[in-house]
């Protein structure tokens, strides 16, 4: 009802009572998301305007170089629609290892994408729940109820550093079940496609792998990077991963993982941080019950996987000798062990003087090219795609292929039935080719990145 001359604009538009993951974005000409600065200056004609930065110039790009980004856009959705297309194809034409375990094609195109949006759930989830810790409940508490849930229940005591463990155990999980249901079986071929077109797609799983990675896994932690407040406000974020994941921790089976960490805490002295008040007695023969356990079913895990794999009865390419595929798997795990542990030593040395990472000179420069111009998130992306790709090789090498009536021990065919679900696999994979090699990284960052290895990974 006021006259709009008698009101002078604010010279500011603020935007900080909005709280961090709430507040506008934008998209820069480099498809990339940017946070709104909290304070925007008015555009006051009367005002002198600011020059360009050096920044700003350096970002405007030439029309060649827009024109490869469109093409790169292009061909990448292109890749991945193609990639859906054929993994349906192979799944409906009984070509995948659904079809082994006579599942029907329309049930298992139903699991397999239930699992993708589980997966893409899981992994967009966990950044929320980790980037709202510092994060005031209140803030959201009347427009995010169930989000409100979900960090009530996560940020309490030490249930982060649970939830992630158990986190990480269902998506290896689920990445084994995709590759049962996708995995296309030697020799597939669909939709009449030329035999080399469909050796790389179907006969390598370049398809499957493409379709899970970029639907189940990076699209949904681009998009929860700058919505985390609804992306966690559903119940299903409550109880299927966040209740789920601190259930999986809770059962005992990755209990072996804290023993590595106690041990590389009593190597270097460090003691273990915690939000918590001491173990009772009961509370310290539970946990200590539980990691024997662990131990235990790991290792009875490795001795099935290993007489599996020289027995030559699991889904690896024919004609692998069993010794090698041994090797072979090992030395992959390894492998993704350590992208799994960069990403960690890398954000441990973020913040690290100078003058101290100077003394370590392979840490140093790997950390350099690492923190140079955009390299940090071509990095954060490329990690994703080389430990996800990774993981899928390790379950196609895993995967118990027994005929019916063979069992692994001569144990009885219900019991194989068991070990047919990947399940022991999936403990081997998440404690021996991730979490291990996480806590050597978050204890020991600057160790470390001196392998010189990392160069060539990075």
């Amino acid at each position: 009802d006021n006259d709009a001359s008698d009101t002078e604009p604010d010279d500011n538009i603020n935007f900080s009572h909005l709280p961090s993951g709430r507040r506008p974005s934008v998209m820069d000409l480099n498809g990339k998301l940017v946070d709104i600065p909290i304070s925007l200056p008015s555009k006051d004609p009367k005002k002198p305007q600011q020059k360009p930065s050096e920044e700003m110039k350096k970002d405007s790009r030439s029309v060649i170089a827009a024109g490869v980004q469109c093409i790169k856009l292009v061909t990448s959705v292109a890749l991945v629609i193609f990639s859906v297309v054929v993994v349906m194809a192979a799944i409906f034409t009984r070509q995948t290892g659904a079809a082994s375990y006579s599942i029907p094609p329309w049930a298992a195109c139903v699991v397999f994408w239930a699992l993708i949006m589980w997966l893409a759930a899981m992994e967009g989830g966990q950044g929320c729940l980790v980037g709202l810790q510092p994060v005031s409940r209140e803030a959201y508490s009347a427009t995010h109820p169930k989000t409100v849930k979900n960090t009530n229940m996560a940020h309490c005591g030490d249930n982060m550093e649970r939830f992630i463990v158990g986190r990480q155990f269902l998506v290896v999980l689920v990445v084994f079940l995709v590759n049962t249901m996708g995995a296309a079986v030697p020799g597939a071929n669909v939709l009449g496609l030329p035999e080399g077109v469909a050796l790389v797609f179907l006969g390598s799983g370049l398809a499957m792998i493409l379709t899970t990675i970029v639907l189940g896994q990076l699209t949904s932690q681009v998009n929860a990077a700058t919505c985390m407040l609804d992306f966690t406000n559903s119940y299903f974020m409550f109880y299927f991963i966040t209740c789920a994941s601190l259930v999986v921790e809770y059962s005992g089976l990755l209990h072996s993982v804290y023993l590595v960490q106690m041990m590389f805490s009593a190597v270097t002295g460090n003691p273990i941080e915690t939000n918590e008040v001491s173990k009772s007695a009961i509370q310290k023969f539970f946990f200590w019950g539980r990691a024997l356990m662990s131990l235990v079913v790991l290792g009875f895990a490795l001795a099935i996987t290993i007489e599996a794999l020289f027995a030559e009865k699991t889904t690896m390419w024919t004609g692998v000798p069993g010794w090698v595929s041994v090797v072979i798997l090992f030395a992959l795990m390894g492998f993704v062990g350590i992208t799994e542990g960069m990403q960690i030593a890398f954000f441990a040395v973020l913040n690290m003087p100078e003058e101290e990472l100077a003394k370590h000179p392979v840490a140093q420069a790997n950390a350099d090219l690492t923190f140079r111009g955009q390299n940090l998130q071509a990095f954060l992306i490329g990690r994703q795609m080389v430990s996800a790709s990774g993981m899928f090789v390790v379950a196609r090498i895993m995967t118990l292929n027994y005929d019916e009536g063979d069992t692994v021990f001569g144990f009885s065919e219900s019991f194989q039935t068991f070990l047919n679900t990947g399940l022991l696999n999936a403990v081997v994979t998440t404690i021996v080719a991730s979490l291990m090699w996480r806590i050597v990284a978050s204890s020991f960052p600057v160790a470390f990145l001196s392998n010189p290895c990392i160069n060539g990974i990075i």
